[in-house]
């Protein structure tokens, strides 16, 4: 036998001559169904109560086939899903679970639990109710570092700093101002969230595969057994239609993105070089051989892991990208644990810098020194100009911008200037006489001046921030609300649909 030939059968030998080929198995089948295993079992369950308890309502179960088929399906939930393995008779979970059902109640009685029902709007079902989970988690987490942004803001209303545009320092401004900006970031990333949320509990189920179905079904009544807020309505949109997944990706790429910019300001921070914070010293480690080192791990890997969880939703988007507009539900097995890790390695992002946040210590005398640093408050000496002294705008900026530069030269900060130099520069810039005490220049060159004239709707005063700090402690009160509401709703619709599996299932 030529050697080609027999290396051919070789393979063929080893692989198989039926569906799934070996290597298909090793390589999509066996990893698929892990997955499955490890996120859609508990979802499989509800799906499979719901839908029977439905069938018998409308009288297409008998009442004893009804009662055959969910006490299969309870001894099937109390299985460890850790315990079950990948069997090649079975193509997937979906099968395995009908199998261990039907080695309980035979074939027959277990196939007519699918009356009705396609892997399709079966599987989407379960896709979303994974899902919604996941993404109450992600906004509790988001919740929890709101809170302690806001309790950090509070407690720095009036500790003077930088802000930095162009990554230089531009004006003086108020820690806390800052981090209510971080934290006004995350009230929108979770209002996303919630959205996504909003889209992803709808149910698919009586989509069949995609046309629906000819018996008489009651959509509603498997929604709300299932907790589902509405119906995904369109049976062809319910199969076909993905940007659920896309708006939940979107939502936690955005959070991730948002996080890992102040992230990266926070590791600035806590260098020797800036110390202007500190992280606390649960939360770094020391070097294995330079002992002097305090390595702000915490907020390293926090940064590491955001830009982790953006890729991977970002690879949600991409894999939507030019999927035909029909069944979704093959894509989705390759494409939910890509979303999954977003939302968990995002919640540990927000767990961390939650507890980072909680507990970091600010050198707030060096932030408010440097403050008066580089010329920082020179805005409010050309904004007095006009408001004091009458001067035109564009001449007041060239002459402030002829100071700045004067005091550069000169290694001086702005308070250090004598009102005579202050003079010259003014005459020799606009050919104007400007004349200043040395009060008024103490008061131009004060950081903390600057903030408290900035009482503008949304500015670093502190009276305005501390307004601002108030509204967002409301905005938080009514997530944690709503957060509790709808988990509320969720734990009320699962009691009371094994309330009914419980009475059916008693009857002898």
């Amino acid at each position: 036998m030529e050697p080609e030939k027999r290396h051919r059968e070789e393979w063929i030998s080893s692989e198989g001559t039926t569906f799934p080929g070996k290597t298909y198995v090793e390589c999509l089948l066996k990893p698929l169904f892990n997955d499955q295993r490890d996120t859609l079992f508990q979802a499989m369950i509800q799906v499979h109560r719901a839908h029977v308890l439905m069938l018998y309502d409308r009288g297409i179960l008998k009442k004893s086939e009804a009662t055959r088929i969910l006490r299969a399906v309870e001894a099937v939930a109390r299985t460890d899903p850790k315990a079950l393995q990948y069997d090649p008779r079975y193509e997937d979970l979906f099968f395995l679970v009908e199998g261990k059902i039907a080695e309980r109640i035979g074939e027959e009685l277990a196939g007519n639990m699918h009356i009705a029902r396609s892997r399709n709007d079966m599987g989407v079902a379960m896709y979303r109710i994974a899902l919604r989970e996941r993404i109450l988690t992600l906004i509790d987490k988001t919740l929890s570092l709101r809170e302690a942004l806001l309790e950090a803001s509070g407690q720095h209303l009036e500790t003077v700093m930088p802000a930095y545009t162009h990554t230089q320092p531009a004006q003086p401004t108020t820690l806390g101002h800052y981090l209510l900006a971080v934290q006004d970031g995350l009230f929108r990333d979770t209002t996303r969230l919630k959205g996504a949320f909003d889209q992803v509990n709808r149910s698919p189920l009586g989509s069949a595969a995609i046309t629906t179905t000819g018996f008489d079904i009651c959509r509603d009544t498997v929604k709300e057994m299932l907790g589902f807020d509405d119906l995904v309505e369109n049976s062809y949109d319910a199969i076909a239609g993905a940007d659920y997944l896309g708006e939940t990706a979107t939502a936690v790429a955005l959070l991730m993105t948002n996080l890992g910019r102040w992230i990266q300001d926070l590791l600035l921070f806590c260098t020797r070089e800036f110390q202007a914070v500190r992280v606390a010293d649960p939360y770094v480690q020391i070097s294995s051989i330079m002992p002097q080192k305090r390595n702000p791990v915490s907020v390293e890997h926090s940064r590491s892991l955001a830009s982790s969880a953006a890729a991977d939703a970002l690879a949600v988007l991409t894999m939507i990208h030019n999927t035909p507009f029909g069944d979704v539900v093959d894509t989705e097995d390759d494409l939910q644990p890509h979303l999954y890790r977003a939302i968990d390695k995002g919640r540990r992002v927000l767990g961390l810098m939650a507890a980072v946040i909680r507990t970091l210590e600010v050198n707030r005398e060096l932030l408010g020194r440097r403050a008066r640093e580089g010329a920082i408050t020179i805005t409010e000496w050309a904004d007095t100009m006009v408001r004091e002294k009458g001067i035109p705008l564009r001449t007041a900026h060239r002459i402030a911008a002829r100071i700045s530069r004067s005091a550069w030269r000169e290694n001086q900060e702005l308070d250090e200037l004598t009102p005579e130099q202050v003079r010259r520069e003014a005459l020799e810039a606009a050919g104007i006489d400007l004349r200043f005490t040395e009060e008024e220049l103490a008061r131009l060159s004060d950081p903390f001046h600057f903030i408290r004239v900035r009482k503008c709707r949304g500015g670093p005063n502190p009276d305005e921030t501390r307004r601002m700090l108030e509204a967002r402690r409301g905005q938080l009160t009514r997530d944690q609300q709503w957060l509790r509401e709808v988990r509320e709703r969720l734990e009320r619709a699962q009691a009371g649909m094994m309330r009914r599996v419980e009475e059916l299932t008693r009857t002898t």
